[in-house]
Parts: C-alpha cells; sequence; structure tokens
C-alpha cells in the first residue's frame, strides 16, 4: 500500500474526529495481531473485546497512528465511536476512487470467484487492482477493505455476505459497486431463512447498491433465475447471465477436464469466443470463471488477458488447494476444501473427487451448520453424491454427521468420530500410496488443524 494511503487530517476530515499530531498510514487494521509498520490500529469495540486494550501493543509493532474514541498515549486520532468511523472513513475511501468496483456475493463461491477476480483484474491493470483480503466480507471486514482502497487503484473487487435479510444491503450502499455479481444461491444458514427463495430474495440486496447504469452479473442455471433478475431489476442498468445451458449471456460451450485437473474452457460473450486454461479443477469452476469474464467484460477489460490470469490460479487454501503428501510407502493426493461447506458445495467437491485417478477415494467430511430444522435431512441426502464419487473410504467429523453415518451403513466404509483431532489419529493410520483425500466442512468442525497435519508429511521435493 502506498506510504500515503492516508493522512491524519484526511482521517479526521472523514469521521469527523480530532487528530492529536500530523502522520500519514499506508495500511488499516482493527486486528492487533495483524498490525504492521506504518498502519493506522482502529480500536473497535464489541461485545467480545475492546480495541483499546491493544493500541500500546499496537503502536509497538510500528503503528503510526490509531483510530480511538479514548485518548491515547501515541498519535491518534479521536471520535465518538469508532465503529461508526471505520465507516465513514470507508464511505471517504470509496468517494475518493476512480476505480471500477466489483461487488461479489453467493452461497457457494464467492471468495474463489472474488480470488479469481482480482487476479484478473490485477494483470488486465498491471498492478493496479484492490481486493478484501481473507473472507472478510461482513459489518467490519467490509468497511476495513474499504478503507484500505488506494486513491490511485484502478479496479477494486470486494467480497459481501449475510446470515440474515438486509445485511448486505447494507453493505452494498457502502460499497457502491458498478458491477455486482451473484455466483451461487444454495442451502446455507438456512437456521436464519424460510428457504432457498429467502436466500435468493437476500443475496439479490447486493443490487441496491449499484452506482447509476450499472451492471448484475446472474447465474442462469440457477433456479432462482427469476427471482434475481427481478431484484436487480429495479437497480441495474444491465442485467448479464452466466452458465453452463444454452441462453446465457456468457456461457462455456466446450469444457473438458484436463489431465492433472483443471479444464480447457471455450466460452461466448456474445458475439465473441474465447478460449482459455482454467487451473482449478469442478464444474463450478467452470462457472465462477464465466462469471469472473462477465465482470471483466462490464467494466471493458481485456478478456484475453483475463483468461491468462485464470490459467495461473491454483486452489487457494481451505477452498480447493491440492498437495502431495507423504504416507507411509508412497504418496497421496490431498484436497483442501476445509474452509466452509453446505449442501451444494459438499456436492460439488465430491464431483470433483470423483474425477480423480486413485487406488482409492476417501472423504473426510465435517458437519455442516447453520442449516436448521433439516440440518439432518442435508447431512443424511450426502450419501447419494459420496456412492457417485466412488468414495471408499468416510470419515464424518462431528455430532451433526450422525445422519450420514446411519445412511452409509452397510454402503461403505465409515468411521464417525466426534471432533478434528479424532480425525486426524484415523488418517494417521488410514491413509496410503495413491490416495486422494477431500477434507471438507464447516469452519467451526476445525478441519483446517486436519490439513496442517497432513501437509506435515509433505512428500520429499516439495517446499
Amino acid at each position: 500500500m502506498p506510504a500515503d494511503l492516508w493522512t491524519a487530517a484526511a482521517i479526521a476530515a472523514a469521521t469527523g474526529g480530532t487528530a492529536s499530531a500530523d502522520f500519514a498510514v499506508g495500511g488499516v487494521a482493527f486486528d492487533s495481531r495483524e498490525v504492521g509498520p506504518g498502519d493506522l490500529f482502529v480500536a473497535l469495540s464489541g461485545d467480545a473485546t475492546d480495541g483499546h486494550r491493544f493500541v500500546e501493543q499496537a503502536y509497538a509493532q510500528g503503528a503510526a497512528g490509531a483510530l480511538v474514541s479514548r485518548a491515547a498515549d501515541g498519535p491518534h486520532v479521536l471520535v465518538a465511536d469508532t465503529t461508526a468511523a471505520l465507516d465513514l472513513l470507508a464511505k471517504a475511501s470509496r468517494a475518493r476512487s476512480q476505480a471500477k468496483v466489483i461487488g461479489v456475493t453467493g452461497s457457494v463461491g464467492k471468495t474463489g470467484t472474488k480470488e479469481a477476480l482480482f487476479a484478473a483484474l490485477d494483470r488486465v491493470t498491471h498492478g493496479h487492482a484492490h481486493r478484501s483480503v481473507k473472507s472478510y466480507n461482513n459489518h467490519t471486514g467490509v468497511p476495513l477493505s474499504l478503507a484500505r482502497l488506494p486513491a490511485r487503484a484502478q479496479a477494486a473487487v470486494f467480497e459481501m455476505g449475510m446470515n440474515h435479510a438486509g445485511e448486505l444491503a447494507q453493505l452494498t450502499r457502502l460499497v457502491r459497486p458498478d458491477v455486482a455479481v451473484v455466483t451461487t444461491i444454495a442451502p446455507a444458514h438456512t437456521e436464519f431463512f424460510t428457504g432457498e427463495d429467502a436466500i435468493a430474495r437476500a443475496k439479490g440486496e447486493i443490487f441496491e447498491g449499484l452506482t447509476p447504469g450499472g451492471t448484475a452479473i446472474v447465474p442462469f442455471d440457477s433456479p432462482h433465475l427469476g427471482t434475481l433478475q427481478q431484484a436487480a431489476a429495479g437497480h441495474a442498468g444491465r442485467i448479464v447471465t452466466f452458465g453452463l445451458r444454452d441462453g446465457a449471456d456468457v456461457q462455456a460451450i466446450e469444457h473438458a477436464r484436463l489431465p492433472g485437473g483443471g479444464s480447457f474452457v471455450t466460452a461466448r460473450i456474445g458475439t465473441r469466443e474465447i478460449s482459455y486454461t482454467l487451473g482449478s479443477p469442478g464444474d463450478h469452476w467452470v462457472a465462477n470463471s464465466l462469471a469472473v469474464l462477465a465482470a471483466v467484460d462490464a467494466i471493458g477489460g481485456d478478456l484475453g488477458v483475463a483468461g491468462l490470469a485464470l490459467a495461473d490460479l491454483e486452489g487457494l487454501a481451505g477452498r480447493g488447494a491440492r498437495t502431495t503428501i507423504a504416507v507411509t510407502g508412497g504418496e497421496a493426493l490431498l484436497i483442501d476444501e476445509s474452509y466452509n461447506a453446505n449442501p451444494a458445495s459438499m456436492r460439488a467437491t465430491l464431483k470433483v473427487l470423483a474425477a480423480e485417478r486413485a487406488d482409492r477415494r476417501i472423504a473426510v467430511l465435517g458437519e455442516m451448520r447453520e442449516l436448521g430444522e433439516a440440518s439432518d435431512a442435508y447431512h443424511a441426502a450426502l450419501a447419494v453424491p459420496i456412492d457417485e464419487a466412488g468414495v471408499s473410504r468416510a470419515v464424518l467429523v462431528g455430532q451433526g454427521m450422525l445422519p450420514l453415518a446411519k445412511a452409509l451403513e452397510g454402503r461403505i466404509e465409515t468411521v464417525h468420530v466426534p471432533d478434528a483431532a479424532a480425525a486426524a489419529r484415523v488418517l494417521a493410520d488410514l491413509l496410503a500410496p495413491g490416495d486422494a483425500v477431500l477434507v471438507k466442512g464447516s469452519n467451526g468442525v476445525g478441519l483446517a488443524r486436519v490439513v496442517a497435519s497432513l501437509i506435515a508429511q509433505k512428500a520429499p521435493g516439495q517446499g
């Protein structure tokens, strides 16, 4: 980030605060553990903790200033409420920016699509693109990501998430995207919604913040296409569909799996065609790549350059990263999907596992959370895609997986364990050379620890 991302005077003007001294910052953070030299530390106060407790630590780590609601012993801007001030800083950042801004949401694939979009935009703009990092997609993560937007950025992409109606409406009015993308609608956070159509309507809130004449990009293959088009109609200057079926504005007219994963795709965008290699495997990634191309096209970007970026994009940690690991007597393939899970993403990644040429396919699946009263049925229904994937061993993690364990009785060898630590112990004795093992579950199950323990056994010759 540039050293002059924000000056004390600009922060004070944006937030209505009072600066104790002149200073300039090159970054913004609200987690004291992430503060680096030259950053602005925002001391947020919440139910669990008060960021003001960590102001001294932030200075010790090199923070150039702090945004506080109580006077600090160092350069700072004093405001009445730091959470409200962060929103105001985000609004000021968006107001001064000339970047083309893209917002991304969806039940499945939003982080991966955001990362793929950034890779494409960064190449198209020759390094002048910005994105929200990690999964900073909520009421604090989105304004933080906006506050980090360099004034000279040419393009920016922001992920926006929600688990209740009304949340996206607030976030999109901060981001004010020129292009808004919905990836997929699927059962997620269903304990807070009456059904998938309600989820679709909540996701459609992203269109409410579109800039005048902005573009809405929606999944053509979704049963909720009509709901999303209706949500976009009153806000978008143009609605663009993407998908694998005939009729989509951006359509994959051919796609074939490549040896070792990934796909070769030929896509039609209006009257144009583009062929590209996609580094990440699975039909869901083919669909995600079409959304990326639609968004790049909507801002006038070079599709050929975007296609090159998609070829270089590898799986993200927790979202499809593939690693060769050492096991007794040889090597096995690890597919890391440990970050999150819902019924749709479980099915999609089991299809990826099915495509692997392996001696055995092993699925380590953690429970899917926030599914409400239908949770047992959603879990039990995974028996079908597990069968279709040719899984020979299943390790099921968490109490929520009990219905699936019962559904798999007599079909394949299954181990049901209470937690991630127990799963790691089972895998230590289970894996053999030639295996392909998929690890996927809701983030709270902690399967990332299982992945870490397996990667610690990385095969010889790998870094």
